[in-house]
C-alpha cells in the first residue's frame, strides 16, 4: 500500500471581504498517495482551485481556513511559518498554473523565468548549471530548439508551448508532488495529448504523485487512479475512475457524465446566400534580424486560403495550435494586416480605408478566447455592453442605452440587476455571457468566435452552445467557430475547414468530415478528439 504524502481532513475555506465571510469550501477530505493520480473536478466556481492552492497557501490574505488541516508528511501547512511554506513551494509541491499566458510575465524571457525556481532552491548553483539545467528541462518537455526558447518571450510561443514551459517550471526542482490546474484547457487535441502523455511519463520516471484539477471528463477516464468530484465546495463523492463513469453515485456526477456535447448543428438551408467569401488569404509576418531590423524571411501564418461561408451557417475552423485558426478569424474581421480577398456580402474590405472600415464593424464581431481578459476589469459590467452603442450610434440617450443592455443581458441569460457590478464579480461561464452580450448589442450580421467554450467546464460550455443555436436561430446570424474541441465543432457547425501549418488541407460539410476523413491528418485530429 503506498504511503499518503498528502492529507486533507475537514478542510473548510472561506473569504472575508468587509464584514461579509462567504464559504467556498466545506469540511472537505482528501488523500494523495506516492505516484497517484488524483482528479479533483466540479464545475466552474465548484471550489477546486480553492482547495488545491490551499496546500501551498497561495489564496489571497482575504482567505481563512475555520477548519481543517493539510498534511504534508504529517506536517501541517496551515499551521507552519511562512518561511518553510516558501520553501515548499516549487520544490516540494510544483504547480502548472490554469493560464500559462498570465502566469509568465510578459517582461521576461523565458530562460529568467524558468531558472528562478532554481536560483530560488538552490542558491549555490552557478548561472552556468542553472542555464543547462534549464536548457535540459525544456528538451525533456518536448520544445522544439530550446536554446531558441530560453531567449524568447512569452508571447513569442504558442499556447502549447507556453504551457510545457509551465510544466518545466514546475518540475525543475524535481518535487514529490504536482498540482495541475486545469494544464490543458486551451490546448488542441493533439497537443493535450502530447501533453497527458508528456506528464504521465514524468510522473513514471520521478514518481511523483498528481493532483490534477480539470473540468473535462474525457481526461480523467485517461489519467485519473481516482477521481474526487466536487459540488460547490462540498467533495459528493471520491472513488475509481471506472466506478465513477459506469455507476455514479451522486445525481451531481451523474449531471456531469451527461453534459458532453452530443447531435449536430439545427439544419441550414443549402441554398442560403454567401455571405462571406475569401480568395488568397494571406497573413505573413516579418522576420527581422540586424541592427536595421531588415525582413530576412516571413513567418507564413496564413498562406493562401480560400473559402466561403453561407449566411445563417456556422463555419469551424479546427487545426493544431499554430495551424493559423485565430489569425485567419482576426484577418476576416481586418484585425491584422493581410492580403487578399474578403468579401462582406457586398463590401470588399481590402478596398475599404480604416474609416470605412470602423463604419461596417457593427456588422461583425468577434468573442475572445480568453473572456475573463477581454473585459477592462475597472468597468461596470453595463459599460462593457454598452460601450459599442456610444461608438455606433452615438445619438442614443441614456435611458435607450441601458433599455438595450437590459434586453441584451435578458436574451443570453444574465441577470439585468447586475449590470453595475464588475467582471471579478461573475464566474467563467458569466463572463463568456457578457461577452456575447457585448457582442450582440450591435445587432451583427456575422461573428467570429475565437475558442469559447475551452475556459468553461462541461455543463457551463453545454448552456453557451445551446445559447449560441438558439441566437443563431433568432438573428439568422453567421459564425466561424475557431476550436480545438472537435466534440464542440460537432455539435455546433455545418461546415468545417481543417488547417495545418497556415493551410487548409481539407474542407467540407461537417457529416462529411467527421464521417469519411479524406486526410491522414484530420483522421488523426478525429481519433485523438474522440477515443
Amino acid at each position: 500500500m503506498n504511503k499518503s504524502l498528502l492529507t486533507i481532513k475537514n478542510l473548510s475555506v472561506s473569504f472575508k471581504l468587509g464584514d461579509r465571510i462567504t464559504r467556498v469550501v466545506e469540511n472537505a477530505d482528501l488523500e494523495l498517495k506516492k505516484g497517484e493520480t488524483l482528479a479533483l473536478v466540479g464545475e466552474s466556481g465548484s471550489g477546486k482551485t480553492v482547495t488545491a492552492m490551499s496546500i501551498l497557501r497561495l489564496l489571497p490574505e482575504s482567505a481563512i481556513y475555520p477548519t481543517g488541516t493539510i498534511e504534508l508528511d504529517g506536517q501541517d501547512c496551515l499551521a507552519i511559518p511562512d518561511e518553510e511554506i516558501r520553501h515548499i513551494r516549487g520544490n516540494r509541491v510544483g504547480v502548472i498554473f490554469q493560464q500559462p499566458m498570465t502566469s509568465l510575465n510578459p517582461l521576461h524571457r523565458i530562460g529568467k523565468q524558468v531558472k528562478e525556481s532554481i536560483f530560488l532552491h538552490q542558491p549555490a548553483i552557478s548561472a552556468r548549471k542553472a542555464n543547462e539545467r534549464a536548457l535540459f528541462w525544456l528538451k525533456k518537455v518536448g520544445l522544439k530548439n530550446p536554446a531558441n526558447k530560453l531567449v524568447s518571450f512569452p508571447h513569442q510561443l504558442s499556447g502549447g508551448e507556453r504551457q510545457r514551459v509551465m510544466i518545466a517550471m514546475a518540475l525543475i526542482n524535481e518535487p514529490d508532488i504536482l498540482i495541475a490546474d486545469e494544464p490543458t484547457t486551451a490546448l488542441d487535441v493533439t497537443i493535450q495529448a502530447q501533453i497527458l502523455d508528456l506528464i504521465r511519463d514524468l510522473q513514471q520516471e520521478m514518481g511523483m504523485a498528481i493532483l490534477f484539477i480539470t473540468h473535462d471528463l474525457t481526461i480523467v477516464k485517461k489519467i485519473a487512479d481516482r477521481v474526487a468530484v466536487m459540488k460547490k465546495g462540498i467533495i459528493v463523492e471520491t472513488d475509481h475512475p471506472d466506478k465513477i463513469f459506469t455507476c455514479p453515485a451522486h445525481p451531481y456526477t451523474r449531471h456531469l457524465i451527461n453534459s458532453e456535447p452530443t447531435g449536430g448543428p439545427d439544419p441550414a438551408d443549402e441554398d442560403d446566400a454567401t455571405l462571406v467569401e475569401v480568395e488568397h488569404l494571406k497573413v505573413w509576418f516579418p522576420i527581422q534580424k540586424g541592427i536595421l531590423r531588415r525582413t530576412v524571411d516571413h513567418v507564413k501564418a496564413v498562406d493562401d486560403i480560400c473559402f466561403t461561408i453561407k449566411k445563417g451557417h456556422t463555419l469551424g475552423i479546427v487545426g493544431e495550435s499554430g495551424s493559423g485558426k485565430s489569425t485567419t478569424g482576426f484577418a476576416l474581421l481586418k484585425l491584422n494586416t493581410c492580403k487578399g480577398k474578403i468579401l462582406l456580402g457586398e463590401n470588399s474590405l481590402n478596398d475599404m480605408s480604416k474609416n470605412q472600415i470602423r463604419q461596417l464593424r457593427k456588422r461583425m464581431q468577434i468573442i475572445f478566447q480568453d473572456p475573463f481578459g477581454s473585459l477592462n476589469p475597472r468597468m461596470s459590467v453595463a459599460r462593457i455592453i454598452g460601450e459599442g452603442l456610444s461608438i455606433h450610434r452615438p445619438g442614443i440617450t441614456r435611458k435607450q442605452e441601458e433599455n438595450e443592455i437590459i434586453r441584451v443581458m435578458k436574451k443570453v441569460g444574465l441577470d439585468p440587476s447586475s449590470r453595475d457590478r464588475y467582471p471579478n464579480e461573475f464566474s467563467g461561464g458569466q463572463h463568456q455571457r457578457i461577452a456575447i452580450a457585448r457582442a450582440l448589442i450591435l445587432k451583427p450580421e456575422f461573428m467570429v468566435l475565437d475558442e469559447p467554450t475551452s475556459s468553461l467546464d462541461r455543463s457551463v460550455q453545454f448552456q453557451v452552445l445551446k445559447l449560441l443555436k438558439q441566437l443563431q436561430k433568432e438573428f439568422h446570424l453567421t459564425y466561424v467557430f475557431i476550436s480545438h474541441d472537435l466534440k464542440v465543432v460537432k455539435s455546433l457547425c455545418h461546415d468545417i475547414v481543417v488547417m495545418k501549418d497556415g493551410k487548409i488541407v481539407e474542407t467540407g460539410s461537417s457529416k462529411k468530415i467527421f464521417s469519411y476523413p479524406e486526410q491522414e491528418y484530420t483522421r488523426l485530429l478525429i481519433a485523438t478528439a474522440f477515443h
